[in-house]
């Protein structure tokens, strides 16, 4: 996909260098953007072999609501190191993209107001507590007032975020609707290029198709902006030169684009589906190439 191997040429080209909580040094560029016409393809990189099933697991994960990686764990490792040893997570997305905590009524200022529990998408949690299902309101709001500029998500809890392990990185998502195409906008705080981005790109592809054939619209666009994008960097002789991500960048950005592959998705409520409902068809890539997860 030219669209990423831009954005890999420009941190590259334009980055400066920096230090990170991680103590793997990154080079970093602010406010990287691109966009990908979902209708020409389903955006999963050629340029190297991603782990589909791993990616479509996560997917399935952030929509089944749970703030826990007990299922998850069973099919991916991926959210292993932020778990603890019961597979609690300090923050999930999921979570807050389906049971958005509800503030109670006696933390209203002023005139504020909060949703109730007569909302059609607030659920009563087990501990008495309301949450709102944002991903059920947005699904609502576009097959019935597609032309709303108000279908946010978002993942992002300040209370919880200031003290998480690890807080969201693609924290708030944005749809809209034109000439009865579904758009997908997704801002990030933190993007790593060479591990993160690509899964990022294709979840929320998916999810953008997802979300259009229930709505019975065609598929758009996909924009993305990442506000600290990043590639870790670390020079022979550091001790850390495992996770240089430099080498295997600059490799992809020698091989040729191949087609896109095509994402069929089974004709069913979101909330009915599973992964065998989902078939990858066509999909033709480059070698893998294995980079170091800096934690």
């Amino acid at each position: 996909m030219i669209e990423y191997l831009d954005l890999v040429k420009t941190v590259l080209e334009n980055g400066e260098r920096k230090t990170s909580r991680t103590g793997i040094d990154t080079i970093s560029y602010f406010g990287a953007f691109y966009r990908v016409d979902l209708s020409k393809g389903f955006p999963l990189l050629t340029t190297k072999r991603m782990i589909w099933k791993s990616l479509l697991h996560e997917v399935l994960w952030y929509l089944s609501g749970e703030d826990h990686i007990r299922n998850l764990r069973e099919h991916t490792k991926i959210w292993d190191a932020w778990a603890d040893g019961e597979g609690n997570l300090q923050t999930a997305y999921g979570r807050y993209w389906r049971r958005y905590p509800v503030p109670g009524k006696s933390t209203a200022l002023g005139s504020e107001v909060f949703v109730d529990e007569t909302n059609p998408f607030v659920k009563k949690e087990t501990d008495g507590s309301l949450s709102f299902d944002q991903i059920g309101w947005v699904i609502d709001q576009i097959k019935n007032n597609p032309n709303s500029r108000r279908m946010v998500v978002t993942a992002w809890h300040p209370a919880n975020a200031v003290i998480s392990k690890l807080p969201p990185c693609h924290y708030t998502f944005t749809f809209n609707v034109v000439n009865g195409r579904l758009n997908c906008h997704l801002t990030q705080r933190s993007g790593d290029i060479a591990l993160g981005i690509p899964f990022n790109l294709a979840a929320y592809s998916m999810l953008t198709q997802i979300i259009a054939q229930e709505a019975d619209l065609a598929l758009g666009y996909f924009a993305h902006t990442i506000v600290d994008a990043h590639i870790y960097v670390a020079e022979k002789g550091s001790g850390k030169e495992e996770f240089d991500h430099t080498a295997g960048l600059k490799e992809q950005l020698k091989r040729e684009p191949l087609p896109l592959p095509k994402l069929v998705i089974a004709k069913k409520p979101i909330d009915q589906l599973t992964f065998e409902d989902f078939d990858l068809i066509n999909y033709n890539s480059h070698d893998r190439i294995k980079f170091e997860v800096a934690v």
